[in-house]
């Protein structure tokens, strides 16, 4: 209980001591004790400081303890009044704090805001997460993630799934290769989390609460900064964009089958699609999150069934076919 007002354990002791022996000398109270001499006076000067021992009138040299009615008593009305003054301090702070945000608002554009460099765009994934009340979504395209984002987004991520917020991630399907980001979904689902992959992906998005949105300014360099949302009419379509590749998507942990018409996986079936819209290997590459080696090997192996001797043979084979 003493040590609860900030009295050291054996100050408290030898407190304790003094009360019960009014007349024990430091020996005594170091016998009574088992602290040494100099111990008990270290023990002394703190309980002289927090005014629970006084000189002694009967013993000259000595000192006396105060009784707890008093000297406990004053120790609380002291620790009261820092108190007090403590919530008068974070009472002002704390108007301070809410002076500063609504100043920021009022000079927001009132649908959206550019936001420069990824710390613009943590700083404000960090406000956004701790207002989040129902639901957040995200759309995080690529092979991998950086350890550093995904360690970013834990303590957000924790805390909202915590007060019950929905929280969906969308991945693509090649992360499923990358420790960091599979172990970072493991851990988003062991808290309830719904995590899904698919094998191609809108831009990289955060929507919160279907009422406010985060996309990249330039989708080619998302680390440039990103667009903080607002609009209705905007953030209504993204949802939509959302919602329409989450329900092409499958859960994380299960496996895509063949299509048992073609025999085509549907990573192979989307590098078909992107190659016959007439992207390069590399941009359908980059838009599977497929690097150009696989890709090379996806295409001879179509090639190879389709029995076509170059690509222009194989993609009018497999058009014939219907695989396009």
């Amino acid at each position: 209980m003493l040590e609860a007002l900030g009295l050291t354990t054996t100050a408290a002791d030898v407190y304790r001591a003094m009360l019960d022996h009014p007349g024990y000398g430091v020996s005594q109270l170091a016998d009574l004790t088992g602290l040494t001499p100099g111990q008990v006076h270290d023990c002394l000067n703190e309980l002289t400081h927090l005014m629970l021992v006084r000189a002694s009138s009967e013993h000259p040299g000595q000192m006396r303890a105060v009784t707890p009615e008093v000297g406990l008593a004053d120790m609380l009305a002291r620790e009261e009044a820092d108190l007090a003054a403590r919530q008068a301090q974070l009472a002002a702070s704390r108007a301070a704090v809410t002076r500063m945000v609504a100043d920021r608002a009022e000079t927001r554009p009132g649908h959206g805001e550019r936001l420069i460099g990824m710390d613009a765009i943590q700083n404000r994934l960090e406000v956004l997460m701790r207002e989040v009340r129902t639901e957040c979504v995200g759309v995080h395209p690529g092979a991998s993630q950086r350890p550093e984002d995904l360690a970013a987004g834990r303590e957000g991520n924790a805390a909202a799934i915590a007060r019950g917020v929905t929280v969906k991630s969308l991945y693509q399907d090649a992360t499923r290769n990358d420790p960091h980001t599979t172990a970072y979904a493991q851990w988003l689902l062991s808290l309830g989390s719904e995590v899904r992959t698919a094998p191609v992906l809108p831009q990289r998005l955060v929507i919160i609460d279907r009422t406010q949105a985060l996309v990249p300014i330039d989708p080619a360099h998302t680390r440039k900064g990103a667009l903080h949302v607002t609009e209705p009419g905007i953030v209504s379509a993204l949802v939509d964009l959302f919602e329409q590749a989450w329900a092409t998507a499958i859960p994380l942990g299960a496996v895509r089958t063949e299509d048992p018409a073609t025999g085509l996986s549907v990573a192979e079936r989307e590098l078909l699609r992107l190659l016959g819209s007439g992207l390069t290997d590399e941009t359908a590459g980059q838009r599977l999150g497929l690097s150009s080696r696989t890709v090379s090997r996806h295409m001879s192996s179509i090639m190879e069934r389709l029995g076509a001797a170059s690509r222009f043979e194989a993609g009018i084979k497999a058009a014939h076919n219907g695989w396009l």
